[in-house]
């Protein structure tokens, strides 16, 4: 095997670790950026050697920046995502930053997919050197109009996020908005179904209307692609396509931990098995560890039965969280399980989240995690 890649991103810039299949010694290398907000950092799974940051900086703005030699060398993408330019005398809307980084599919070498707040879906065909707007949901009537700005409630403004490429199909893609629930596309991004039916929203509002609707995280299972997953602000989800109905499996979980939080990922192999690490869900929402006890949970069947796998992590004092973007999972075997905290640190589990250890610590907040195979 191939080296194997821990790409994490920061408020404050990004690293890469780099181990080989053991995964017992990781060497750092970074800063990349330092000082930029750095919202997603990807490597192209098709070359290798591609890299795509999604950047927020002081002087530049909302940009990407490319990479072709795993980050040694750094460009700026020559067109970043944005919007259109406004009519003289009208108000337009402009990217606050690019939060979401999605390769292609593998028949399609050089396509990437970005999600945008406020939210808004880019395609790029030149391996993320221009990006033009999907025109099939950025200019569709069904969404212009009802998405929120930069800032509509939710924490660091909207998010389009959760972009996924049917392995299958290059044509079949999802997508995950906060606010503003999960689309599907069976046309390349041409047009857009809702996918909404069965998620719940917060008390008072109409779960019929999408735009109420508040995924945090969705993710499709490798070793079946019919089956995905989901965290919301309103709970853990299943469904199996082509079935419509998203099934709360959250209530499955303790009591007093509850099943809100932001991230999940899934087996690479078993699409029965899948992980949360849930955060403080109370009405104040302090987006803490419950009672500064942090844990993952694991599904073994399909979210009937939840685990705590604690092991390892700190077992008081631990008031901290895990972003949506911030748990990641390798393909070895067993499964490597990798989460970045609010807090600035890595944790690592080798073993399928049943012992967890400290693989880097006092970075700033983290944002995301990504595993990669280097070439």
């Amino acid at each position: 095997m191939s080296e194997l890649a821990l790409l994490v991103a920061t408020r404050k810039g990004a690293w890469i670790y780099r181990s080989d299949e053991a995964r017992e010694a990781w060497h750092a290398g970074g800063p990349h950026f330092l000082g930029h907000v750095i919202h997603h950092l990807v490597l192209d799974p098709r070359d290798r050697r591609t890299l795509l940051a999604a950047a927020k900086t002081g002087h530049l703005g909302p940009t990407i920046f490319r990479s072709t030699d795993l980050g040694h060398s750094w460009s700026e993408a020559s067109r970043p995502p944005a919007f259109p330019k406004a009519a003289e005398g009208e108000t337009g809307r402009a990217v606050d930053h690019t939060f979401w980084l999605t390769p292609g599919h593998p028949s399609e070498p050089g396509v990437w997919y970005a999600g945008t707040s406020p939210q808004a879906l880019f395609r790029s065909e030149d391996g993320g050197d221009t990006w033009d707007g999907v025109a099939g949901f950025n200019d569709n009537p069904a969404y212009v109009g009802k998405l929120g700005g930069t800032q509509d409630g939710t924490p660091d403004g909207a998010k389009l996020h959760s972009v996924i490429v049917d392995p299958r199909d290059a044509n079949h893609l999802y997508l995950g908005m906060s606010g503003g629930g999960v689309h599907e596309s069976t046309d390349r991004g041409e047009s857009w179904a809702k996918l909404i039916d069965g998620m719940e929203v917060v008390a008072g509002f109409d779960a019929a209307q999408w735009a109420f609707h508040d995924p945090h995280c969705v993710a499709i299972c490798p070793s079946n692609p019919d089956r995905l997953y989901q965290q919301n602000h309103c709970g853990i989800y299943r469904i199996d396509r082509p079935s419509n109905l998203w099934q709360r499996i959250g209530r499955a979980m303790p009591a007093e931990v509850g099943d809100i939080g932001f991230p999940i990922v899934v087996h690479p192999r078993d699409d029965r098995t899948a992980w949360v690490f849930p955060m403080d869900g109370t009405d104040v929402w302090p987006r803490t560890s419950p009672g500064g006890q942090p844990s993952a949970y694991v599904t073994r069947d399909g979210g009937k039965s939840w685990q705590r796998q604690d092991n390892g992590l700190p077992r008081g004092g631990a008031w901290w969280t895990v972003y949506r973007q911030a748990m990641a999972n390798d393909a070895l075997d067993p499964v490597g399980l990798y989460v970045g905290t609010s807090s600035g640190a890595v944790w690592a589990s080798t073993d399928e989240g049943e012992s967890w250890r400290p693989l880097a610590e006092h970075l700033p907040s983290i944002y995301a995690v990504e595993t990669a195979v280097l070439a």
